[in-house]
């Protein structure tokens, strides 16, 4: 097949009944993963009505997160993927379901109000753990649906099922504590585990490509960090990625905008929580039709630049359809950011290390999130709401800035070569 027809074809990952299930798998733990982070920032606020404790949620997380990423990359390399996909939505529901227990009027009324924050606490843990699995499992387990020809096209619907899962999740968010309140909130991300559990049960076991099983501990992890560092390629854009979600984590602090700044509620929250998703969702469709190949380096550094000035519109605005603009667009650069990105690691990644690889990207990018939203809590804490989120997207345009001026290879970066390539292997 031909590369003008591949680009032509927006829809021929589709065209794999095993990666539309996987798209449903994905949505239904992307979805459940949302809405429950969301409704534990609602009701830990709502508890100490302090910000600092929002970034404490995303500290919990991110401390297990990191410091398993390598190791779990060097197991996923080792294992079979879906089976590992199997456990990591198992592990998943049990933390959903400790959530449940934890939100429990009957528990709560049974026990100190710093109690239930600690266990919060913990479960958000354990869920990082989880976390570290779960996403070089998933990365690695999409590589081995769809032909490597397909690639580009399967990252961009990965990534716009992530995101679909990242509207609707925030928002259900929103309206079920409205309606139902946290407590049901969490049954309802735990009965989504079960669903996602009942979708994987249609792939079939995946074969382990990797040619070094048994490979040491130590061994296997230097030579994942070794790639990629020696690829410039990748590590740029990691980085790059890395620092500017690390200080435009302004969304960690929604709640405080909600409650406090521009005092729209619960459902208004649902409405800011879901804006950059919609945002992402909508461009990640385009980029369906409209492929982001050519000049990928100039483009992901003007989708970053645009993300900083989204972050400070959003952090100075004290009307609530100006804020829900802001990030709105946030979303539209963030979803380039993401569609460059995932291609740039799905092209350039060998079978054998996606794990690996995807390990550290996780560390780098992943974690960032969540560092990200204990940086905006923390600075929050030191400076003010306002000023902590306006900080943060200077910092963005400031790293942008310095990435395009240092790195004039970065900014050449095209990736239909690497197309092409991937085309004479199949």
């Amino acid at each position: 097949m031909s590369f003008e027809k591949i680009k032509k074809d927006p829809y021929e990952a589709l065209r794999y009944k095993e990666f539309n299930t996987f798209l449903l798998v994905r949505f239904a733990m992307v979805f459940a993963w949302s809405m429950q982070f969301i409704v534990i920032e609602w009701q830990v606020y709502s508890i100490t009505k302090d910000p600092l404790s929002l970034g404490l949620i995303g500290l919990m997380e991110v401390i297990p997160a990191v410091a398993l990423a390598l190791f779990a990359g060097h197991i996923v390399d080792q294992k079979e993927k879906k089976n590992m996909l199997l456990l990591c939505i198992l592990a998943f529901s049990v933390v959903s379901f400790g959530l449940f227990l934890l939100t429990w009027p009957a528990v709560i009324s049974d026990f100190e109000t710093q109690t239930i924050l600690y266990g919060i606490y913990f479960m958000v843990f354990l869920g990082g753990l989880v976390r570290a699995f779960i996403g070089p499992t998933i990365f690695s387990l999409l590589s081995l649906i769809v032909p490597k020809k397909v690639y580009p096209n399967a990252a961009t619907w990965s990534s716009s099922v992530w995101q679909i899962g990242s509207v609707v999740g925030p928002a259900m968010a929103g309206f079920s504590i409205h309606l139902i309140g946290v407590h049901w909130s969490m049954c309802a991300v735990f009965i989504c585990s079960i669903i996602a559990l009942l979708g994987l049960s249609q792939i079939e076991k995946k074969p382990i490509l990797n040619p070094k099983i048994g490979e040491p501990v130590m061994q296997s992890l230097a030579e994942g960090i070794k790639f990629v560092f020696n690829n410039k390629t990748v590590l740029g854009a990691i980085t790059l990625d890395m620092v500017a979600v690390l200080f435009g984590g302004a969304v960690a602090l929604l709640p405080v905008f909600a409650q406090d700044i521009l005092k729209v509620g619960p459902e208004g929250f649902g409405f800011l929580r879901a804006a950059p998703a919609v945002g992402a969702f909508l461009t990640m469709l385009i980029t369906a039709y409209v492929p982001l190949n050519t000049n990928a380096g100039i483009k992901l550094l003007a989708a970053i630049f645009g993300f900083g000035i989204s972050i400070i519109v959003f952090g100075l605005s004290t009307i609530f359809w100006v804020s829900l603009l802001a990030l709105f667009l946030s979303g539209v650069f963030d979803g380039i950011s993401v569609v460059i990105r995932q291609t740039i690691l799905f092209l350039k990644t060998p079978d054998n290390m996606r794990g690996r690889v995807s390990a550290v990207n996780s560390m780098f990018v992943g974690s960032s999130n969540e560092l990200g939203a204990f940086e905006s809590g923390l600075t929050a804490r030191l400076m003010g709401t306002v000023p902590a989120v306006v900080f943060g997207g200077s910092m963005t345009l400031l790293v942008v800035i310095l990435t395009g001026s240092l790195s004039p290879t970065f900014r050449k970066l095209d990736l239909n070569d690497d197309i092409h390539k991937k085309e004479e292997t199949v």
